[in-house]
């Protein structure tokens, strides 16, 4: 089993539900951990026992990602909006009897991160974002370099039903060949780990999932962003922001700067990896966050 200990459970979430594990210190601080594409909650597989040691860690699949449940997406993919998929995570952690809690978020579910200090920051103690800047900012300063790696962005967005016909066809291409890109290919994940990640792909409405959630995020999303940038709003929630240094965000962005616009309250460094942070430098990233958290 990858979560050792760890209870499985399915939440209600904001018209969606949500697949979980959760487990560690019943008495502790609650740690929520949420996963990015095209991933589960396994990317936490080697840092979730030892944070469990510690805090009460919850590992969410995103709406639409893993066993959660994969809702149609509407015409505007709302649905798939970060700010719907935090209130997802902000009910499940009501319901688990967390008010207030860590969140540690990657690629995606950095995105949800965000949006949550933003929308709900009496809800969130401290935050870690890995491997991301603002999406706003990442559309507005792409490049060709940026388009090149980061292609599926531009792809998943194309109406429906073109790329979920593409993709659908075979799930696990896609996922071999979007997670193979580094120089350990594949063989950098834990192979239990892939295999759901490969699984949960080939779920009917996962690949429409996919690319609701990047419809929403060049649509609705960049909406929400431009409100927030035009009344002055940033995150006030303490914050660490975490890059691979072998990654795209390091090669086409200055992370450092670009959140200095967006939060008032942050600092951070590249780590030791390419983009799959958790899975590429567990223990780096355990003694950061311990030390922040």
């Amino acid at each position: 089993m990858i979560f050792p200990g760890f209870e499985q459970r399915r939440i209600a979430g904001e018209g969606a539900e949500i697949n979980l594990v959760c487990g560690g210190k019943r008495d502790g601080r609650a740690l929520l951990l949420l996963h990015g594409h095209p991933e589960t909650h396994a990317i936490w597989n080697l840092m979730a026992p030892q944070l469990a040691e510690k805090y009460f860690v919850v590992a969410a699949d995103l709406r639409g990602y893993g066993d959660s449940e994969k809702v149609k997406g509407l015409p505007d993919s709302s649905n798939y909006s970060k700010r719907t998929m935090a209130l997802d995570q902000i009910k499940v952690m009501q319901a688990l009897g967390h008010e207030r809690f860590l969140v540690m978020g990657h690629d995606r579910g950095a995105r949800v991160a965000h949006r949550l200090c933003l929308d709900h920051p009496q809800a969130v103690e401290k935050a870690v974002l890995l491997d991301i800047c603002p999406t706003l900012a990442m559309y507005e300063q792409t490049t060709m370099e940026f388009a090149r790696q980061y292609w599926h962005w531009f792809f998943l967005i194309q109406p429906h039903p073109f790329p979920e016909t593409v993709l659908g066809a075979d799930p696990e291409v896609f996922i071999r060949k979007h997670m193979s890109r580094g120089p350990k290919g594949a063989g950098l994940f834990n192979p239990e780990a892939f295999a759901e990640y490969i699984r949960c792909a080939k779920i009917p409405g996962t690949i429409h999932a996919f690319c609701s959630d990047y419809r929403a995020a060049a649509g609705i999303d960049l909406e929400h962003d431009r409100i927030d940038r035009e009344a002055g709003n940033k995150v006030t929630v303490p914050l660490r922001v975490f890059w691979g240094r072998d990654g795209t965000i390091a090669r086409c962005f200055d992370a450092m700067k670009i959140w200095g616009d967006y939060a008032k309250d942050f600092d951070g460094s590249a780590a030791p990896s390419g983009h799959y942070v958790p899975e590429e430098a567990p223990e780096w990233l355990l003694e950061q966050v311990q030390k922040f958290f």
